[in-house]
């Protein structure tokens, strides 16, 4: 199994938890019990990927949001909402698409009643890689889509930047298509006046990633 850029060479203790013969079944059940770092105490659940074996795309974002970590699924929040909106738009069935994120835990602070996003660590992204990669090994995605700077990171390294290469493919460590994008929450955060045109150009890196799998 290849390394992504964090990964580096020793081993975590998601490393001895990956079955032999890798499935997405197999993968979900190990990952259930992961403890490679400490997000999973503040965490309801492991937030695995979803989708089917050999889809042609796989969208990979950050990490759940609180509403994945309640419900167990990835992209099921208000930006799993803004995601399926312009999946529909760039007429890409969202059920052809595997979709996960970089790391399966929700991390997160407390604000009043709420549960406040933060961002993973580089050693948070470590732990959590052979994860990522053993999806990757076993979907095999013909592209992967990186969704947000976290992603572009971890999958692309980091002499990738999501403004500047959104859109246009370029090659991970793995030696595998990946292509740049923002992430749809960071839609959300934008001021109302510019969300249309944000999400038009969300839209557009859709569109440019089904155009790639089809030959264009």
């Amino acid at each position: 199994m290849g390394q992504l850029p964090l990964t580096g060479e020793e081993k975590s203790d998601a490393n001895t938890l990956i079955p032999e013969r890798p499935g997405l079944k197999s993968l979900r059940e190990a990952a259930a019990g992961c403890t490679a770092c400490p997000l999973h105490k503040g965490a309801t659940q492991t937030v695995f990927g979803e989708g089917l074996k050999r889809s042609r795309l796989m969208m990979v974002g950050e990490q759940p949001g609180d509403r994945e970590d309640r419900e167990g699924h990835p992209f099921v929040g208000p930006a799993g909402r803004v995601l399926d909106k312009a999946l529909e738009r760039a007429e890409i069935e969202r059920s052809d698409v595997y979709v996960t994120n970089v790391v399966k835990h929700f991390k997160w602070k407390p604000k009043g009643k709420r549960r406040i996003h933060q961002q993973p660590r580089a050693e948070e992204i470590k732990a959590c890689a052979p994860w990522l990669e053993g999806e990757l090994e076993v979907v095999d995605p013909e592209l992967v889509l990186c969704l947000g700077a976290t992603a572009v990171k971890a999958i692309m390294g980091p002499g990738y930047r999501v403004m500047r290469d959104r859109g246009t493919v370029g090659e991970t460590l793995l030696g595998r298509p990946a292509m740049a994008t923002v992430h749809p929450s960071s839609i959300l955060r934008g001021p109302d006046e510019d969300r249309r045109d944000a999400m038009d150009a969300f839209i557009k890196d859709l569109r440019a990633a089904a155009t790639t799998l089809d030959g264009g």
